[in-house]
């Protein structure tokens, strides 16, 4: 390995110090190490410099995120499409999405190796439509959720053009199964293996016995309506980001993305284990 790209979110890691102690641990192996500050000590978000990260991810052979499953999103998001696989090195709560735990930094060298599988995930393009024309769009690793903000919102979901479901409630979750352990699974929806080409689709507090989670093949167009003459605004996010405003008669349309996210794996950590540890009674 030559080059890898480091993640880091100032907040969750103070001075930078973890990062800079894996940096230095590249440098010793004769790795080139480019650090990527992706959020600041009071957690405000820093835009990233296109240029400079387009130039280190035609070299990186892997980028390393340190920080929370939130961290793990939002770098995921630069390397979604690409061949360059992202690992996280927990720093923040559950760390679901993370391979590594602060403790286990001594797998570092044997990493940089390259001692560690590629696991490749599918994504979602979401889709914003207003009287025809698109107002939003966006991919989605983890989902993409309409609710009513605490308010409750009128929704009709088809697939394919067929009605699937019709519900008062606060909200739908459409995710992938990457993101089955996340939002999804709180609101009552079915863990799927994360590498499965599925969407799942997961009513959030439905007003109706009746509105069930839906796992659905990959190749289903999925579409929420929210119901005409609906005062209350509702808002559509991918990711849990970027809250954009959605109107009555608005359309979300959501679809597999052709651009998939890569995922490095260390061997012999089974995707049971990590729900049992990181999800289970004890925690």
């Amino acid at each position: 390995m030559k080059s890898i790209v480091l993640c880091a979110n100032a907040r969750r890691d103070d001075g930078l110090e973890v990062t800079r102690r894996v940096a230095d641990m590249a440098q010793d192996a004769g790795v080139e190490a480019h650090i990527l500050t992706l959020m600041d000590a009071e957690g405000r978000e820093i835009q990233t410099e296109r240029a400079k990260l387009a130039e280190w991810l035609r070299e990186a052979e892997l980028m390393l995120a340190f920080g929370g499953d939130g961290t793990m999103l939002r770098a995921a998001k630069l390397v979604v499409g690409t061949e360059t696989p992202v690992l996280g090195i927990n720093m923040g709560g559950k760390g679901f999405l993370a391979e590594l735990e602060l403790s286990q930094l001594d797998a570092i060298p044997e990493i940089l190796r390259g001692d560690f599988k590629r696991e490749r995930r599918m994504t979602l393009e979401a889709e914003l439509t207003r009287n025809g024309t698109t107002i939003a769009r966006d991919i989605a690793i983890n989902d993409a959720v309409l609710s009513g903000g605490g308010k409750v919102v009128k929704l009709t979901i088809f697939g394919d053009g067929h009605q699937i479901s019709s519900f008062a409630g606060d909200g739908v979750i459409v995710s992938t199964p990457t993101g089955s352990t996340a939002y999804s699974m709180a609101a009552g929806g079915p863990i799927v293996e994360p590498t499965a080409q599925n969407i799942i689709i997961t009513p959030i507090c439905a007003h109706y016995l009746e509105a069930k989670p839906y796992v659905l093949v990959s190749d289903r167009r999925v579409s929420v309506e929210v119901g005409s003459g609906k005062k209350n605004s509702a808002f559509f996010t991918a990711d849990g980001k970027d809250r954009r405003i959605v109107k009555s008669g608005d359309r979300l349309n959501i679809k597999k993305s052709k651009k998939t996210v890569c995922f490095a794996r260390l061997a012999g950590r089974s995707f049971y284990k990590r729900v049992s540890e990181k999800l289970g009674e004890s925690n």
